[in-house]
């Protein structure tokens, strides 16, 4: 029977001669032989495990160690905002894909639940659909205390929900930055709050933020959201090192211009960022994000162009960086 590993590396080929799964509460073993030397990621119908395994010789065929942790036994829960599409959406994939239950949440009730229910059918995991609007005051405080109650364990969180408007700030309905500044700053805050202190609490946890590479200069045409997201940036950074041996970890993972619709809500899809510069693909995006935040990354920034546009800011003039912004953000 051959039996294929994805290697984090490269793609690894093992022969098993015979194989005895036992799923009991917490332990998964199974006897096999390996031709070479991995730690890889291996699923058997329903079962995914992790598995180490070390030679004992350099002989071609031995028999190894193994140490396998079932996931399935012990699931993470990942809370998503804004996972109704998107970024959120894709990054919703990436963790079903890895065995991890979801809590989805967004406003759109309908395609959220279709959302939920696909990744359910395709990965075989728990979702729950959340239909909520993130732009309220009260909103994180409601969907803690819901969760609570219904015993759920949010193991990580991700900061997703966020949104933009395009124009010149004395034109702009003050309700527009307002809902910018509740969603994007004092949502994202609060829901930071309530979940830290369960995960501090079990010493395990992690949360990600999600900024922009607009909060690493000022934003003419879309000041408040580029501010907004300039919070983002300072507050988990500085969170991530209060943090530093808790257990816990921060990361604030900052996109650049991202095909994901964002920019017909924003109103800037005919700018030069989305119709000279290009966005970048969502899918890879947020493979990045999800990158960066398994590795315990404080600071992740999407692709590299937007890493080096991050650091150049750093030492350009202050209005200079501010007016090529503008120019970026006119229209094409």
């Amino acid at each position: 029977m051959a039996l294929h590993l994805r290697n984090r590396a490269s793609l690894g080929r093992c022969v098993v001669s015979s194989w005895i799964i036992q799923r009991r509460a917490e332990n998964f073993s199974t006897p096999f032989i390996f031709a070479a030397q991995s730690i890889a990621i291996i699923r058997i119908g329903p079962y995914r495990s992790t598995l180490i395994c070390s030679l004992q010789s350099s002989t071609p065929i031995v028999s190894t160690t193994i140490i396998a942790v079932d996931a399935m036994n012990n699931p993470k829960t990942v809370l998503i905002t804004g996972a109704s599409s998107g970024i959120g959406y894709e990054l919703a994939k990436l963790f079903a894909h890895d065995g991890h239950n979801l809590v989805l949440v967004a406003r759109s009730g309908g395609k959220l639940a279709q959302v939920a229910d696909e990744l359910h059918r395709q990965f075989n995991i728990s979702t729950k659909p959340v239909t909520m609007d993130l732009a309220t005051a009260a909103a994180p405080q409601l969907l803690f205390d819901q969760l609570q109650q219904q015993g759920v364990i949010v193991d990580i969180l991700i900061n997703n929900a966020g949104y933009a408007k395009y124009g010149q700030f004395s034109r702009i309905p003050l309700q527009e930055s307002d809902g910018q500044i509740q969603l994007n700053i004092a949502t994202l805050t609060a829901l930071t709050k309530l979940f830290l202190g369960p995960m501090l609490e079990r010493r395990s946890g992690k949360i990600m933020n999600v900024a922009s590479t607009a909060g690493f200069q000022p934003g003419p045409l879309m000041a408040v959201y580029y501010a907004t997201k300039a919070y983002v940036i300072s507050f988990s950074e500085a969170l991530a090192n209060e943090l530093k041996g808790t257990g816990v970890t921060i990361t604030c993972f900052c996109p650049g211009a991202t095909d994901t619709g964002f920019q017909y809500r924003a109103e800037n899809a005919d700018s030069r960022l989305f119709k000279t510069l290009r966005p970048m693909g969502v899918k890879k995006v947020a493979r990045d994000g999800y990158r960066g935040l398994m590795k315990n990354k404080t600071l992740v920034i999407s692709g590299t162009r937007n890493w080096i546009v991050a650091e150049t800011v750093r030492f350009t003039p202050r209005k200079l960086a501010t007016a090529i912004s503008r120019w970026v953000s006119e229209k094409a």
